[in-house]
């Protein structure tokens, strides 16, 4: 009975060390398609690696699983395939991406700059309405005519040649009191 086992565990022994040989063999001819199978379900190149090697390693611990019926790189390839499937469902679906990650190569631009807020700040949104704040005080300063041409031109938005024929006025004159209203507006602005 001794010597049954033993011839029985010697057997086991050989074949395994055939089917070890075997996917040695297959491994060494394979890995490019073993790889690039891998590489179609993740899309990744880091991810395609482990996958294959996960596989690989799962594969030889389970050799004696293998029946034989198939190719053992038909096999392979489908531990390589569930392998790749299951990095996929270890990925989370919703990526994280770090803030600090420079984006299209350019190592001065990150991720959290595109998010930056674009408005403006508090402060900079005070400054400006006090400038304009003072503008409108100094443009209430100024004489009656250069204050109508400033007011058509900058605040209502019309042309010169609108103005013009609003005012009754040629459109020289027009621009000749549009540019002396802002040089006196200027004057007044520095002033403040």
């Amino acid at each position: 009975m001794q010597a049954e086992q033993s011839r029985i565990g010697d057997e086991q022994n050989q074949i395994c060390e055939v089917d070890t040989g075997k996917l040695e063999d297959a491994v060494s001819r394979h890995l490019p398609m073993l790889y690039r199978r891998a590489y179609r379900f993740v899309d990744n190149p880091h991810d395609a690696e482990d996958a294959v090697q996960d596989a690989l390693l799962s594969a030889y611990k389970h050799l004696d699983q293998f029946k034989g019926g198939a190719k053992i790189t038909t096999w392979l390839t489908s531990i390589v395939t569930n392998s790749a499937l299951t990095q996929l469902r270890k990925k989370s679906r919703h990526p994280h991406t770090s803030l600090d990650e420079s984006v299209a190569d350019e190592q001065d631009y990150r991720v959290s700059d595109t998010l930056a807020d674009e408005r403006p700040s508090p402060e900079s949104e005070y400054i400006e309405a006090e400038l304009h704040g003072n503008l409108m005080r100094s443009v209430t300063d100024l004489p009656p005519a250069l204050r109508r041409v400033v007011q058509l031109r900058y605040m209502d938005g019309l042309t010169t040649n609108e103005i013009a024929r609003i005012l009754g006025v040629p459109g020289g004159t027009v621009k000749t009191r549009v540019s002396r209203a802002r040089s006196k507006l200027r004057r007044m602005m520095h002033k403040k």
